[in-house]
């Protein structure tokens, strides 16, 4: 039988995504079967401030509604946590780390994340042509099916097909189109989105993005001066790189700039009210009383706003300024006026200093790697940030509690800098991190294990893939920072992370859910064990119930910090969840167990709204007889069934 997340991905259109948002926002445009009431949107549109013009510019390419539609799918994989970790190290720490494809973590973080990161950086593969990038997300569905799903005829088919590991800017975009949707819906409302890249995909990561978050939304570019040598192998040596700014919501960024320079502020005429300094009176913004003479009262000039603007404020404000001794017509009266900033009226409103869009002078990838050299003694990964440029991007959207996300994790330099910032000013920041678990090697027709290019250093280190480097660094940076700041740290720094893998079931698992009949009265195979770390063949010590258990807590919009208790019926143990859900995944649930459950729900022992189950661990006489007894209770409590 098909799992319930293959039957509602069968359903899914281009546009599921943007339906299901839609309806979130305006639910009163939707009937009561779920479609879009499209007459009474319009109705809606009519004499108001709609642009109507017929043609509009938008950014085509081979994939884009394969794109679209990856954005409305459910995960198809589960999340195994690494027991080891999550009850050693991990134990207490809020941070946390995915191992596995970032498009599948971000869809099992939809619910439970959703609306809640505050800050998102990713640096993704650049797509130079020199094999960084190739489209790795691949078809898993037949010719017949994508040609039902968008209409496509068997050339368009094959054109759609060609870009599965291709590096053409139309794979290059699928592959980065999803993952930006799912990251505008993890985003708060005040959130930021940070993206790095160089200029072979600028102009089309600009475009999407104007798309996903919309134009209005587009914060600016900062200008990334990485590198400071000059290179020789081109007309114009390529010394920066690009990192676009997104808000989820431009009217309620939350954005805190550079801090304050008291080196900027002087007092060389003894005012009382303490430093200052002369800004601009001018202004673009149109309305009001604002275009005037002023007159420097020493020297009887007047003065008019420059061609195009106005002043900043009008007659009245100009006065009330000219009389708190606020305006200077320059430090020797012959210059158009301007007004006094006091330095220590700024730091009580908790003003700071707009960034200037070129970034010199917070490291360069050689800084990056000089940092790596240091934890590792080894340059085991290449090209990495430096955690002064992530310091400074994170100051600009966090003060406490934030939670910052990577899902290019790489070598973690967003973590470190995390870790370093909490432990400098003693805030409450939390980072997810997700990093592909890419192989340092390849096996050779003998079977011997070979690095693969520019990972020699990596496998030489002893590191398999690129996850272990990145996690590592976390425990190297975070021992570093208690090193070096061992009386002045906060005793709740968190300088560790809960880890979790995220992975499709084996083969055998498939098959045996495909081959499960619900109607069968026996139970011939252990289903859950499938889902066992042992046998998916990865580390971390985890029960095929633990990854079901982490897996449905995602599903069900919980965070991975959330309270799970264990229930007790006689010799059968249950999982409740914050007084909401009860969880029945193993097998061995009988007539006895029914009617204890029953027994506490009734007499309020146990308060919860629904009961969850794992349907393969049931036959149908077991659930028959749960599903009858829940109905008759006073209290309603829903039983909700999982394949």
């Amino acid at each position: 039988m098909k799992t319930d997340n293959e039957k509602y991905n069968e359903t899914v259109q281009p546009n599921t995504a943007f339906l299901n948002e839609l309806k979130d926002k305006l639910p009163e445009f939707f009937t009561k079967d779920g479609s879009f009431d499209l007459d009474k949107f319009k109705n809606q549109l009519k004499e108001k401030n709609i642009n109507e013009l017929s043609e509009g510019y938008q950014l085509d390419f081979i994939g884009k509604d394969y794109a679209r539609r990856q954005a409305g799918e459910m995960p198809n994989t589960v999340i195994v946590p690494d027991e080891k970790q999550n009850n050693g190290e991990g134990a207490h720490s809020k941070n946390l780390f995915f191992t596995g494809d970032n498009l599948e973590v971000l869809r099992h973080l939809q619910n439970g994340y959703l609306s809640k990161i505050n800050m998102i950086f990713i640096d993704p593969p650049y797509n130079t042509g020199n094999n960084e990038f190739e489209y790795p997300d691949t078809f898993e569905y037949s010719d017949n099916q994508i040609r039902d799903m968008f209409g496509l005829n068997d050339e368009e088919i094959e054109r759609l097909k060609s870009i599965e590991g291709s590096s053409s800017h139309s794979a290059w975009l699928t592959f980065m189109y999803p993952r930006l949707v799912f990251a505008k819906r993890l985003l708060v409302q005040s959130g930021t989105i940070f993206i790095s890249i160089d200029d072979n995909e600028f102009a089309n990561l600009k475009n999407i993005c104007d798309e996903i978050f919309g134009e209005a939304n587009y914060v600016d570019s900062f200008i990334w001066e990485s590198r400071t040598s000059i290179s020789n192998d081109s007309p114009i040596s390529l010394n920066h790189n690009y990192i676009l700014v997104y808000a989820k919501n431009l009217q309620r960024l939350q954005w805190y700039g550079d801090p304050l320079k008291s080196s900027e502020y002087k007092n060389p005429d003894n005012d009382p009210r303490g430093p200052w300094k002369l800004t601009p009176l001018d202004a673009n913004k149109a309305g009001g009383d604002t275009v005037f003479g002023i007159v420097n009262p020493k020297t009887g000039k007047e003065y008019f706003p420059p061609h195009n603007r106005i002043w900043a404020f009008n007659r009245d404000g100009i006065k009330k300024l000219m009389q708190q001794g606020r305006i200077k017509f320059g430090l020797h009266d012959d210059s158009s006026p301007k007004r006094k900033l006091y330095l220590n009226e700024r730091i009580k409103k908790g003003d700071s200093k707009t960034p200037s869009s070129l970034l010199k002078g917070v490291g360069t990838t050689k800084d990056g790697t000089n940092e790596i050299l240091k934890l590792f003694n080894s340059k085991c990964f290449s090209y990495p940030k430096p955690t002064s440029l992530l310091k400074k991007l994170i100051k600009y959207t966090s003060k406490d509690n934030e939670i910052i996300m990577d899902f290019f994790a790489g070598s973690s330099t967003t973590a470190d800098a995390v870790l370093q910032l909490n432990a400098n000013d003693g805030a409450h920041r939390r980072f997810i991190m997700v990093q592909l678990p890419e192989k340092t090697y390849h096996t050779n027709k003998s079977g011997k294990e070979l690095p693969v290019q520019g990972s020699r250093a990596a496998y030489d280190a002893g590191f398999r893939s690129i996850d272990e480097i990145s996690r590592e660094r976390i425990r190297r940076a975070a021992k570093k920072i208690h090193a070096d700041n061992e009386l002045t740290l906060p005793k709740d720094f968190d300088g560790s992370f809960k880890h979790y893998r995220v992975v499709k079931p084996v083969k055998q698992t498939l098959e045996e859910i495909d081959d499960f009949d619900p109607n069968n009265t026996n139970l011939f195979t252990d289903m859950i064990d499938g889902f066992s770390s042992k046998s998916l063949g990865i580390d971390g010590d985890a029960t095929g119930e633990d990854t079901i258990l982490t897996t449905w807590l995602a599903k069900d919009g919980y965070p991975f910090d959330a309270n799970v208790e264990e229930v007790k019926f006689d010799n059968y143990t249950a999982h409740k969840v914050e007084d909401n859900r009860l969880y029945l995944i193993n097998e061995g649930w009988t007539a006895d167990q029914t009617k204890e459950l029953l027994n506490q729900l009734g007499t309020h022992q146990l308060e919860v709204q629904s009961v969850v189950i794992f349907g393969y661990s049931f036959n149908v006489a077991e659930l028959r007889e749960l599903e009858n007894g829940l109905k008759q209770l006073d209290s309603k409590v829903t039983l909700i069934k999982r394949y």
